[in-house]
C-alpha cells in the first residue's frame, strides 16, 4: 500500500453543478463529467464507451445517465455500465466508465484523476 498523499485538482466550484445536472471538465486531455445527484457529486469519464459519445449531452435521471446517441445506461455513482446500447432491435455490451475519487474543499470541487472506483 503507497503512503504517499493523493493529489486533487480544481475542476469546478459547488454552484457549477446544481442538483441532478453534470457539468464537461477536463484535466490535462482527461474529459471527464462531474454529476451531482441529491447533493452528492461524482465524477467519471464522458465520454460513451460504446461510440466516444459526450455523455454530458445525455439525461440523467436519478444516478443513471443514458447516452443521447445510443441509449446506453451507466451508474454515475460507480462508472458501471447497466444497460447496453441499443443497435436495432438489440442491446450490446459495453464497458463500465472510469470513475474518480472526488473530494468537496469548501466550495471547491476536487478530482484525484489517476484514482478509479467502481472498475
Amino acid at each position: 500500500m503507497s503512503s504517499h498523499k493523493l493529489s486533487f485538482t480544481k475542476v469546478a466550484e459547488i454552484s457549477d453543478v446544481p442538483v441532478g445536472k453534470m457539468l464537461k471538465v477536463k484535466i490535462n486531455q482527461n474529459e471527464m463529467l462531474i454529476a451531482n445527484i441529491d447533493g452528492t457529486f461524482y465524477a467519471m469519464d464522458n465520454k460513451c464507451s460504446y461510440d466516444q459519445e459526450d455523455l454530458t449531452k445525455g439525461a440523467l435521471k436519478g444516478n443513471i445517465l443514458t447516452c443521447p446517441k445510443n441509449k446506453a445506461e451507466f451508474d454515475v455513482t460507480t462508472g458501471k455500465n447497466v444497460k447496453g446500447p441499443k443497435m436495432m432491435l438489440f442491446r450490446v455490451k459495453t464497458d463500465d466508465l472510469k470513475s474518480y475519487e472526488l473530494k468537496i474543499d469548501g466550495n471547491d470541487i476536487l478530482v484525484h484523476q489517476a484514482s478509479s472506483w467502481g472498475m
